[in-house]
């Protein structure tokens, strides 16, 4: 049975609290001093029912990537921790969402193995204070301390905007769909190896 998790990080760099229900509503809640991250944000959490309550800061004054990637790096965190041995759950999950002009993949296993690969437009620019190349530090970071494996795919799109959002989204959405339990093997561990790290 998952519980809530509450966990600090705290670095000369950034200070972070994050109150975080895997079972949860799509509940949010987020003060960090970076908008457009907050929004990217509120998507994993609404599209993965995945309740958050964020409070960060960091040396946004350089820029923002701190405050980003320690925010990745304490979420897989508490994901990997949340899971515990995984039993029951579905490990893997995948969600093709489409946003006006964009069509965006993203692909999940939870097995205990770290690899990222994004495959798409390259992300740059900024959204306000937010580098657009932090969205691929976030993923990358999450997706090593959670330790699993994120496949991430824009086929096709052109607004910047809707690119990101897309990507969030369907993030969301393949997390959902692994931590779900398995109701015809709620107690049973998703490997043959019989364990999963």
């Amino acid at each position: 049975m998952l519980r809530n998790m509450v966990e600090s990080r705290k670095t000369s760099e950034t200070d972070i609290r994050l109150d975080l229900n895997l079972r949860g509503s799509g509940v949010y809640s987020f003060d960090t001093e970076i908008p457009f991250f907050e929004h990217m944000l509120s998507h994993i959490s609404k599209h993965g029912l995945i309740d958050m309550d964020l409070k960060l800061r960091g040396d946004i004054g350089i820029d923002c990537h701190h405050s980003v990637e320690d925010t990745a790096i304490l979420l897989g965190q508490m994901i990997h921790n949340q899971l515990g041995d995984k039993k029951g759950i579905f490990r893997y999950g995948n969600f093709t969402l489409p946003m006006d002009e964009v069509l965006t993949t993203v692909a999940v296993d939870l097995g205990g193995r770290f690899y990222f690969k994004y495959t798409g437009p390259t992300l740059d620019g900024k959204f306000g204070i937010y580098d657009a190349e932090l969205t691929l530090e976030f993923l990358q970071k999450l997706a090593l301390n959670a330790k699993m494996n994120l496949h991430v795919v824009v086929h096709y799109g052109e607004n910047r905007h809707h690119i990101h959002e897309s990507i969030f989204k369907a993030l969301g959405k393949a997390l959902r769909q692994a931590i779900a339990i398995d109701t015809s093997a709620k107690d049973q561990i998703p490997s043959t190896k019989g364990m999963l790290e």
